[in-house]
């Protein structure tokens, strides 16, 4: 994925994250002449006042969950620091059809830093870690020479001065694991073990890394920050198509003419994503169905092309939005072997330490690859529909529900397939 070119898309990010002005690597003169800085400076005035606009914004935690931002703010901003806080900002992103992050942090790697710092200041942190794949070459490279060039600028001693100690920022590569990007599981790392999910209760808002009260965002939520700051809620919303608020990018890839990420309204049609600025289908086929937020979620067909592309609307048609991925499949292609390879994908991702979930996706993994090479059986096939009853929520951390998830709703839009594919 690192070599992903992304200039089909390029005619359709003019909004706001991937606007022109920002899009321009790891330079600091010409982000600041275009008007980088702005909400730091307005954010040291009045740090609380940054909490209440992101909360009128309605902005969402944008790597997965739709979780309101404002919430984590408050929750971590109420604790006091033992004897630190924690921002951590998640660009651990590696499932599969998702590549936003990387190309935030590649070509606008300065936006993602002010939105990171603006919420230090917000919530009260003095510790912000950047905990990136590993595998993002690039995107680690920008990072690095970015935040030297903020080291060595008035802006760090800026925010020091408003939170009244010293503000750390900090480049981390992740473990190159999957289950990294779990919040949880990103603690552990920044701590120097493993990254095993933790449970929960505590929180990382009351007791996260090293036992500080630790807010986690997805880099493209941050980034968003610094133009809530500057421009206002009321702006943000507008952006959106209600009841979606500001924009999105979906990373768009699978059998359309044009893949790539796509900056739109928040609330933008399926339709729209995949016809209007995906260019169609590959050979003007017809289209079969839609992985969206990636393969851990729920399968669209046809008959949803019209649904909004934003959390709420996703929900209501039993989906979810995830991290705005959408790999679109045409027909021809078969919906066994491509569920086969995503769990093959989860079984291999699995940390192991949920037992439930390193024998589960090993046992569904290994029925999919059985029925798809025309040697599964009808009890295969049982086997596998009584593991989507028992294995929901029996892990620590979601990969399990994730790779139910996806069977079950294959099962629900094609299980004529599965049938037809026993031996």
């Amino acid at each position: 994925m690192e070599s992903l070119n992304h200039k089909s898309a390029l005619a359709e990010t003019h909004l706001v994250l991937l606007h022109p002005d920002r899009r321009i690597g790891a330079d600091m003169a010409r982000w600041r002449q275009s008007g980088g800085g702005k909400a730091l400076a307005r954010a040291v005035q009045d740090p609380a006042a940054v909490r209440e606009e992101i909360r009128l914004a309605e902005l969402r935690g944008l790597g997965g969950s739709g979780f309101p931002a404002w919430r984590k703010w408050d929750a971590v901003a109420a604790e006091l620091p033992k004897p630190d806080k924690y921002l951590v900002v998640n660009g651990n992103e590696d499932e599969p059809g998702t590549f936003k992050d990387r190309l935030l942090l590649e070509e606008t790697p300065h936006q993602v830093i002010e939105g990171a710092v603006v919420a230090a200041l917000a919530i009260g942190a003095n510790r912000v870690v950047f905990y990136i794949n590993p595998d993002l070459a690039r995107s680690l490279a920008a990072m690095r020479t970015a935040l030297e060039q903020w080291r060595t600028s008035d802006l760090p001693a800026l925010a020091s001065t408003a939170l009244g100690k010293p503000l750390q920022l900090e480049l981390l590569p992740g473990s190159g694991h999957y289950i990294g990007g779990e919040e949880t599981a990103s603690m552990e790392w920044v701590e120097g073990r493993f990254p095993f999910p933790r449970g929960k209760p505590p929180y990382p808002a009351q007791s996260g890394v090293h036992g500080c009260p630790t807010l986690i965002n997805n880099v493209e939520t941050l980034a968003n920050v610094p133009h809530i700051v500057v421009h206002g809620a009321a702006w943000f919303r507008a952006l959106g198509k209600a009841p979606g608020t500001g924009t999105k990018l979906y990373s768009l890839s699978g059998d359309v003419l044009h893949p790539g990420v796509f900056e739109l309204p928040m609330g933008t049609s399926l339709r729209e994503l995949i016809f209007v600025h995906g260019g169609g289908l590959l050979s003007g086929k017809p289209l079969k169905a839609v992985f969206t937020g990636g393969p851990s979620s729920t399968l669209l067909t046809p008959a949803d092309l019209d649904v909004a592309l934003d959390f709420d609307s996703l929900r209501t048609r039993g989906s979810n939005l995830g991290t705005g991925a959408m790999i679109v499949i045409s027909e021809g292609t078969g919906i066994v072997k491509r569920v086969a390879e995503y769990e093959r994908f989860f079984a291999h991702s699995s940390c192991g330490q949920c037992n439930s979930c390193k024998v589960g996706t090993a046992t569904m993994s290994r029925l999919l690859d059985r029925i798809d090479t025309g040697c599964g059986t009808a009890a295969d096939l049982a086997s596998l529909e009584n593991l989507c009853t028992m294995l929901p929520n029996s892990g620590r951390c979601h990969l399990i529900n994730g790779a139910v998830q996806l069977l079950d709703s294959a099962f629900h839009h094609f299980h004529d397939e599965f049938r037809q594919a026993l031996r």
